[in-house]
C-alpha cells in the first residue's frame, strides 16, 4: 500500500473499522462532490474530488477479504479510470457512475438516496 496523500491522517487500520457500507459512502460523496463541481464547470476541482475518491477506493480494495466483491470495485476502479482520463467531463456519466458503485451495496443505496 502506497502513502496516502490526500486523507494523510488515514491509515488502513483506521479504514478496516468502517464498515463496507460506510466505505462506500465516502466514495461516494467523493464522487458527488465531483459531480456538483461538473455542474458548476469546474473541472480542476472535480478531478481533485475524483482523485479523493480514487484513495478511498484503493484503501477500500486493500481491505476487501470477499474475492466476488473485490472483482466488482476492481471493475469500477476500470470505469472511473476510464472516465477520469476522458477530456471532457459530463454529468449524466458522472451520475451513472455514482449510481454504479451505490448499486454495490443496497444499504449504501438506501442510505444515499433518503
Amino acid at each position: 500500500m502506497y502513502t496516502l496523500k490526500l486523507h494523510k491522517n488515514l491509515t488502513k487500520e483506521r479504514w478496516q473499522t468502517f464498515g463496507e457500507t460506510k466505505q462506500l459512502l465516502m466514495i461516494a460523496n467523493e464522487l458527488n462532490r465531483a459531480k456538483n463541481w461538473i455542474k458548476k464547470k469546474d473541472t480542476e476541482e472535480a478531478m481533485s474530488a475524483y482523485e479523493r475518491a480514487f484513495e478511498l477506493l484503493d484503501l477500500t480494495i486493500s481491505v476487501t477479504t470477499d474475492v466476488n466483491r473485490l472483482k466488482e470495485l476492481l471493475r469500477f476502479r476500470e470505469i472511473l479510470g476510464f472516465y477520469y482520463q476522458c477530456k471532457e467531463k459530463k454529468i449524466d456519466f458522472a451520475d451513472k457512475l455514482l449510481r454504479t458503485l451505490l448499486s454495490l451495496d443496497k444499504q449504501a443505496y438506501q442510505v444515499f438516496q433518503s
